[in-house]
């Protein structure tokens, strides 16, 4: 069993020991040492027989009240950054809620519930289900039966802060966690649908039919970016920068884009309009209406001879016709 990071590529760790410390010196180093937080991720691969292929993005819990160094709308930072990662079609959404707290104050289930209306592709993770007062279970979220997911609920129980300072191995956990499942009266007809295990052979299966279904929209996706690439490639397969048909070709296009913004500027439908003064169409308007027939009153004409060039005007107009 060994792992590696992204950002020191050469060295294997073979002690997580020292993985769960680098860890906690990358984020020193990319987001200072008093709780800043940065949206550019920490890449950890594990490799081990005793794993399932998974890939998986650890996003940070919402924080309402900036603590540290902390940005006073460090909420609002952390959702946008949520958002970005879930938002996405192709990921799966591992809601977590603690079972000691109501589910329907779940941040994590609001904002996939934001993202993931029909709850598609939400599965809910139940932690903490040790920790809740005698007397009561999350028996009914577990069943699907208060907040109904399309792929459902899965409790765990992970270490305590007590169990992980004092050492506690996984293996050690897991054994722990399956007797609290078999042992529980609420829990114990679904002990086999409950646990880590249980739910990494989840998410190893439906992010492999995730997968599955995703793929054909990505691949049409990529084969028309491929086929107009491939067109943008033929057109420029004979280009010589200085063939005066190209030129000739450029210049118009200028000159047709030329012709266009002037339309656009005088039907005052182009993307840059003028806020200090008049101009463009507008303007023509304004001098047209305002100037024009002040212009045309003070001129001085004999009507005789006027009419005479109209009577031209007309009879020229109509050409031989």
């Amino acid at each position: 069993e060994y792992a590696e990071f992204l950002h020191c590529k050469s060295k294997k760790f073979t002690d997580f020991d020292e993985v769960r410390q680098e860890i906690e010196a990358e984020t020193d180093r990319v987001t200072g040492t008093n709780k800043g937080i940065s949206p550019v991720p920490i890449n950890l691969r594990v490799y081990s027989p005793h794993v399932l292929n998974l890939t998986l993005i650890d996003l940070p819990g919402i924080t309402k009240v900036p603590v540290g160094d902390q940005p006073q709308d460090i909420e609002f930072q952390i959702r946008d950054m949520i958002l970005q990662f879930i938002s996405r079609e192709s990921s799966l959404i591992l809601a977590v809620t603690p079972a000691n707290m109501d589910l329907a104050n779940s941040d994590a289930l609001k904002m996939a519930k934001e993202v993931d209306p029909q709850g598609l592709r939400t599965i809910g993770v139940i932690t903490k289900l040790d920790l809740m007062d005698e007397g009561t279970d999350a028996r009914d979220v577990l069943e699907n039966k208060l907040l109904p997911l399309r792929r459902g609920y899965i409790g765990v129980v992970n270490r305590s802060q007590k169990d992980i300072d004092g050492k506690k191995d996984i293996r050690a956990a897991l054994a722990a966690e399956r007797k609290f499942f078999l042992s529980h009266p609420a829990y114990r007809h679904m002990a086999e649908r409950m646990g880590t295990p249980h739910l990494q052979r989840v998410l190893n299966q439906q992010l492999t039919n995730h997968i599955r279904e995703t793929l054909p929209s990505l691949r049409s996706k990529l084969q028309s970016q491929l086929l107009s690439l491939e067109k943008e490639v033929e057109e420029y397969k004979n280009f010589r920068p200085d063939d005066p048909a190209r030129k000739t070709k450029a210049l118009l296009q200028m000159v047709q884009q030329f012709g266009v913004d002037f339309e656009k500027r005088i039907e005052g439908s182009g993307d840059q309009v003028d806020t200090l003064e008049l101009s463009g169409g507008a303007r023509i308007n304004r001098i047209f209406h305002e100037r024009f027939p002040f212009e045309l009153v003070k001129m001085e004409f004999d009507e005789k001879d006027l009419r005479r060039e109209i009577s031209y005007a007309i009879k020229n107009i109509h050409g031989v016709r």
